[in-house]
């Protein structure tokens, strides 16, 4: 039920790769632009279509923007050892060489930003934690736009990408930045993606700046918008975001830095929380780090991993584990298994009733019908919920009250002008609940609409049927609860299944 998200990357671009990810169960690639160019992404996006026609598995796109990310820039890419006790110091000058002494960073107001006693990490891009490519820094004099930082501890910088994180500082760059903008209009725009991923989300302004700039690009005014709270600033206006955002994804990687360790598992639990009682999809980071480089997870990981299923996380992204890690099928096989073991034991019954009582007497009649479609279902132990939707919200909130069963939202394309041709919707609303815990899309016929015949509605239910079937989720004799809309009137019904 719970889904997983894959970046891709150098080891995981290849079709026979991504192919046997799909399988593996991932249902939500990731592009992450915080290196490499549009060429690159588009070669593996392409792949990606591939395997997706092959394997039959449909597959999200998520974009994944760079933010106000401050990165090493060693343009020789030749490996940087620094000595603990030592001096380095930071600079905005882009025309010096980085060197042990020297490192070249591209933010100017550094200097402005920090004081003297600051602490400042640089690691390795999607850093595990367990490289010895990753340094701590304290700064020790400001010298005109250069940081002189003492070294805490010996480390060698060799790798692809390095960045720069100073904690619990006001970074002061735009959130969407203009290179991130350039790669929306033109990659964004060409590939119909998803699901934009803001990094370093610090408050509502930056969703809603965000939007605004994705209603005026064609069919992107659709994509949905996930906020990555990164730091303290994000933490400070998580409610606002999550008001803004559809849906939250909690980067554990920054946040154990910007945060002291011990507070950590605090916020997300709260925050998982928060997502969960507002009905939005909470994503979290950074769970098998040690699978970069192993077959196994340890069993923290293996811990933490089922821990955020129990705490009600719809989703598990993967990141360095994908993206270079050696064994990126596996890590989603395995993360996949975990995530099952812990469904088993969730408490499905005592979610639900705190999540009717949190919701209390002032739900809408959507969410008012189909969190009854949950309450049947679980009273008469339906098999699956079946729920018929144009736009993905009546599935959205059944997926809210976490039923024990698979919800298969069947998706009815909506006919749409612009005075010079017609086409129909559904794609993207069927690819955008694959981020969300417990629903499987399935997208309808283009003649049958939303609303439309009693006969249409028969048959289009008979396809449905026929698909949980197919894929072992309805046998016979099961019970099946269908909820869908009949001209103006939402109906739950019950089903009980012949041979």
């Amino acid at each position: 039920m719970t889904k997983i998200i894959g970046t891709l990357g150098p080891k995981s671009r290849s079709v026979e790769i991504i192919s046997n990810c799909l399988k593996a169960g991932m249902s939500v690639a990731r592009f992450d632009f915080s290196w490499g160019d549009i060429d690159y992404h588009q070669e593996t996006l392409d792949n990606l279509k591939i395997a997706v026609k092959s394997t039959k598995k449909l597959c999200g796109v998520m974009l994944d923007t760079v933010g106000p990310e401050l990165q090493v820039i060693n343009k020789k890419e030749n490996p940087i050892s620094l000595q603990e006790d030592s001096f380095v110091v930071l600079t905005p000058d882009l025309d010096k060489e980085a060197t042990s002494c020297l490192l070249p960073i591209n933010f100017t107001g550094l200097a402005t930003a920090v004081k003297k006693g600051d602490t400042i990490f640089i690691g390795q891009y999607l850093f595990t934690g367990s490289e010895t490519t990753s340094v701590w820094l304290e700064v020790t004099e400001i010298s005109g736009e250069d940081v002189v930082c003492l070294i805490k501890n010996s480390a060698t910088l060799s790798g692809l990408l390095y960045t720069l994180h100073v904690s619990q500082i006001h970074i002061n760059l735009p959130t969407l930045t203009d290179k991130d903008k350039e790669v929306i209009s033109s990659w964004g725009v060409r590939n119909n993606i998803d699901i934009l991923s803001l990094s370093y989300t610090r408050d509502a302004e930056d969703v809603r700046h965000a939007r605004k700039f994705l209603s005026k690009l064609g069919d992107l005014y659709q994509t949905q918008i996930f906020a990555k709270i990164e730091n303290v600033e994000g933490l400070t206006h998580f409610d606002e975001i999550l008001q803004e955002a559809d849906g939250v994804i909690l980067s554990r990687g920054n946040l154990g830095i910007d945060l002291p360790p011990e507070k950590v598992f605090l916020f997300q639990k709260t925050a998982v929380f928060k997502c969960n009682m507002a009905g939005k999809p909470a994503v979290v980071t950074r769970v098998v780090d040690s699978m970069t480089e192993n077959l196994r997870p340890t069993r923290a990981e293996a811990t933490d991993v089922a821990n955020a299923i129990l705490d009600g996380s719809d989703a598990i992204l993967l990141g360095a584990e994908t993206l270079r890690g050696l064994y990126p099928v596996e890590t989603i096989s395995t993360v996949g298994r975990i995530c099952a073991e812990a469904e088993k034991v969730f408490n499905y019954d005592l979610y639900y009733k705190r999540a009717v009582k949190y919701a209390g007497d002032e739900m809408s009649h959507l969410e008012s019908i189909t969190s009854t479609a949950v309450r049947a279902a679980i009273k008469v132990k339906a098999s699956v919920i079946l729920c018929f939707t144009s736009t993905g919200r009546a599935a959205r909130f059944i997926a809210k009250y976490k039923p024990t069963t698979p919800v298969i939202s069947v998706v009815i394309p909506r006919l749409k002008t612009n005075q010079l041709r017609w086409t129909f919707t559904g794609a993207f609303e069927a690819r955008q609940s694959l981020i969300v815990r417990g629903i499987f899309p399935m997208l309808a016929d283009a003649r049958h609409q939303a609303e439309s015949t009693n006969a249409t509605n028969e048959s289009v239910l008979k396809v449905a049927l026929d698909h949980g079937k197919a894929s072992g989720l309805i046998k016979p004799h099961d019970r099946v609860v269908v909820c869908q809309k009949l001209g103006e009137a939402y109906v739950v019904k019950i089903l009980e299944l012949e041979d």
